[in-house]
């Protein structure tokens, strides 16, 4: 049977240290609590975050290694970079978060459901109105082809989910959010598990202990609160491809 602190709704406590985490599954750390935003920050300010299918209760993770991208040094695949070199697609911050979100939440093929549920959406809906909380939005003409979204703490962003409804669209919004850490000197952009498409993009593998001590250090620094739409760098496709 596997044992795992539970969590009170109804009192703020601290969460159990992310290096108690269970190996199997990998990263399980507790359960219960809720999905205020003070909590959800102190757990992204912790290296830790929820993920949960309805009917489940609230669960809260942190893997060993951790997927990471260094924002300045995302590669870009030489059939990728012809392509976005032809894209005229526009890119957004911040203009449709709940958007993003629910395209986000839209089960995947193959998949017969989704973890982003009703308290989830709500829970990060709330946390962008505060300004913590951030989505990338891709646009052909009118239409939202991509998008990303996921936390801001400190100089330190916590992706959570991606989408694309047209192909491309969810790589141009990971590399134009890199691209504007990047210029913001954040150096680190959290994946949270390994995936193969993140890895083709360039993301690498980092021990717990390495990403907890970079969390420490970019979440207590001063960041950008609020809304990213004004200060989001003028991006289109073209410059992401590179030299």
């Amino acid at each position: 049977m596997i044992r795992i602190p539970i969590l009170s709704p109804h009192r703020r406590e601290p969460f159990p240290p992310a290096q108690t985490a269970l190996r199997d599954p990998d990263g399980l750390l507790a359960a219960g609590g809720d999905l205020s935003p003070e909590r959800l920050l102190d757990a992204y300010a912790h290296g830790i975050f929820p993920w949960f299918s309805d009917g489940e209760p609230i669960l809260w993770w942190s893997p060993d290694p951790r997927m990471v991208f260094a924002t300045g040094a995302m590669h870009v695949p030489q059939r990728l970079r012809r392509w976005l070199r032809g894209c005229h697609w526009t890119i957004s911050a911040d203009t449709a978060f709940a958007e993003v979100m629910q395209a986000c939440a839209a089960p995947r093929e193959g998949q017969p459901g989704t973890w982003i549920g009703p308290a989830m959406l709500d829970a990060y809906v709330a946390l962008h109105e505060r300004g913590h909380a951030h989505s990338v939005e891709v646009r052909d003409g009118n239409t939202l082809v991509g998008g990303i979204y996921g936390v801001a703490v400190g100089r330190m962003f916590f992706g959570e989910s991606m989408f694309s409804r047209a192909s491309g669209g969810s790589k141009v919004a990971l590399l134009a959010l890199a691209r504007a850490l990047d210029g913001w000197s954040w150096p680190l952009l959290d994946a949270q598990v390994r995936s193969a498409h993140l890895v083709t993009l360039g993301a690498r593998a980092l021990p717990r202990t390495q990403f907890l001590a970079q969390v420490r250090r970019l979440a207590g620094e001063t960041g950008r609160i609020g809304a990213w739409t004004a200060a989001f760098p003028p991006l289109a496709p073209p410059q992401l491809a590179g030299r």
